[in-house]
């Protein structure tokens, strides 16, 4: 009997995806943002590369956020990275949602503040730590401390420094990350 060619042709065919779990109804943006004028803060260092919104969300705001996150299933990321990857310590929740992140870049001010770039804390540690040269060292870390409400906005892709959040070791640090693709 004759072997069965199909055995050769390689690994089986890849399993099809799971199905992507339906984005949770987000809550509303109450007040109306922005409630301040945003204002763009080049960080010291890596101005072309990082910079901050502050008051970006109102606290009031961000309670609501927390305490509507908190009611998701969040999973713990690994303590200990792999080679090259940066430190992520937290519980998040992952999903992806193009209508929030709509939400975000047009009812925030945020579009409008970064098209027009021309060129209290809750908790303890959990800083944005950036490695301007790719390498952790501890003289070279520009360190970005938590303010409720804050925006951070630094570049990715090439132009992406190593950077790593801190372990937050008293209290509560809450993300909503999101991706800007800004034609320039």
């Amino acid at each position: 009997m004759a072997k069965d060619k199909r055995s050769k042709a390689g690994p089986p065919p890849a399993k099809p995806p799971a199905p992507a779990a339906a984005p949770p109804s987000w809550p509303p943006f109450k007040p109306p943002l922005p409630v301040i004028d945003l204002t763009i803060e080049p960080l010291d260092k890596v101005e072309d590369k990082v910079v901050v919104l502050r008051s970006f969300f109102p606290r009031s705001l961000c309670r609501d956020y927390v305490s509507f996150l908190r009611e998701l299933p969040l999973v713990t990321t690994p303590g200990k990275p792999k080679r090259g990857d940066a430190v992520r310590v937290n519980d998040r929740f992952q999903i992806q949602d193009a209508k929030f992140a709509h939400r975000l870049w047009t009812d925030t001010g945020l579009r409008e503040v970064v098209l027009d770039k021309d060129v209290t804390h809750l908790c303890t540690g959990g800083e944005t730590v950036f490695y301007p040269f790719d390498r952790r060292s501890a003289k070279e870390e520009i360190a970005v401390s938590l303010e409720t409400g804050m925006c951070l906005l630094h570049k990715h892709g090439h132009d992406c420094m190593l950077h790593e959040g801190r372990e937050v070791t008293a209290g509560e640090k809450w993300v909503i990350r999101t991706d800007l693709c800004v034609r320039r």
